[in-house]
């Protein structure tokens, strides 16, 4: 059998930097744990439109749907902000995540030990923390029409609509059960079903969902309004939390200020299985480019490196090495290695983004 295969999108800023990292990880676990892959790189974002004059190729969309997962750094600069919106290095992702169909977005808020103090909520209530927001990615307010600004009468009026079908509602209520039974086997499902047709729907579906195909995992409905704020009363109450794009957008920013840190955060984007099995699948930090300290060694690797953790386990079936890799994390945090954006109010000296990786390799090899 041929070597699971990836492509790379080191991306903009700090892309190529902290994808620098993930591929001396991905050698280490081809040399040191007998998992090779087939490892190709391309452009996406800025990069792309400077060399091609379009922030994603359709050569790279090809190979972007042929290869077993996708890597991606991050998208985007100041230098670019006066392109056309079609031309815009967010367009690249975009493009990505449409055409790919990728329905199901994972965004896991979980709160290392030796970061807890970092959260701006009291430690008891974040230390441990370990939850899982699964977003709708490709439907909703962001996508449904009729949209734009009309005019009627003298003034203006902006038009979005939410839009949801059973069957886009139902593929994620399943993407959001299968990931609770490989963790703790419960799924809230968060709408606005009090005010909303749309919310009536999906509580409809995700329940006929559960009742026919998963009545062994427990399952929870909220309104997203209370669902805000229990995320910042109590957030250790949930497992997978699932909703709907708009909801999902807000409450996943809010789940992950909950760790302290951007520079931690990881994400998927799943579709549906291709034909070896295997989801179509996007992994990328949750932080962006950022262009101000792009190219100096400060940024902080590890939501780049989670995201491969992610792959390993949702795209390659390796949950035990997944489980190393975010094990060898939590080691080198708790000993004290910090990159810029870790150091607290007593200060310190940061490390590099090299040695970060330096660091973590290090755990890895202690891990054999």
């Amino acid at each position: 059998m041929s070597n699971p295969s990836l492509l790379i999108l080191a991306g903009d800023g700090i892309g190529p930097e902290v994808m620098d990292e993930v591929k001396r990880i991905i050698t280490w676990y081809g040399d040191k744990r007998d998992m090779p892959f087939d490892v190709s790189e391309d452009l996406v974002g800025g990069c792309a439109y400077d060399k091609h004059g379009t922030p994603l190729h359709d050569d790279t969309m090809a190979r972007a749907q042929e290869v077993d997962a996708v890597l991606l750094g991050a998208v985007g600069g100041p230098q670019y902000d006066d392109l056309d919106f079609s031309l815009k290095p967010e367009r690249g992702l975009l493009r990505l995540r449409k055409e790919m169909d990728l329905f199901s977005n994972l965004r896991p808020a979980q709160c290392f030990d030796a970061l807890a103090d970092f959260s701006s909520l009291k430690r008891d209530i974040v230390a441990g923390l370990d939850i899982m927001i699964v977003r709708e990615l490709t439907s909703g307010v962001y996508f449904g029409e009729p949209r734009g600004i009309h005019t009627e009468g003298n003034e203006r009026v902006g038009i979005n609509t939410q839009r949801y079908t059973e069957s886009e509602i139902a593929r994620v209520a399943r993407s959001a059960f299968e990931l609770a039974r490989r963790r703790g086997n419960k799924v809230c499902s968060m709408e606005k079903a009090n005010v909303m047709e749309s919310g009536v729907l999906w509580r409809q579906v995700v329940t006929e969902v559960h009742e026919k195909e998963y009545s062994d995992v427990e399952l929870s409905h909220m309104y997203a309004d209370n669902g805000a704020m229990q995320l910042v009363r109590n957030p250790k109450q949930f497992d997978v939390i699932v909703t709907d794009n708009l909801f999902g957008d807000l409450l996943s920013d809010a789940a992950a200020m909950l760790t302290g840190s951007l520079g931690m955060l990881p994400s998927a984007s799943l579709g549906l299985p291709m034909a070896n099995g295997r989801p179509k699948a996007l992994y990328e930090p949750v932080h962006g480019s950022a262009p101000d300290i792009a190219g100096q060694g400060k940024a902080n690797p590890i939501a780049c490196i989670l995201s491969f953790a992610m792959a390993l386990r949702y795209s390659f079936d390796a949950g035990a090495e997944a489980d190393r890799l975010e094990a060898a994390v939590e080691t080198v945090l708790a000993d004290g290695a910090r990159t810029a954006d870790l150091l607290g109010p007593e200060g310190g000296s940061p490390i590099s983004t090299t040695q970060m990786g330096d660091r973590i390799l290090a755990a890895l090899d202690a891990s054999l």
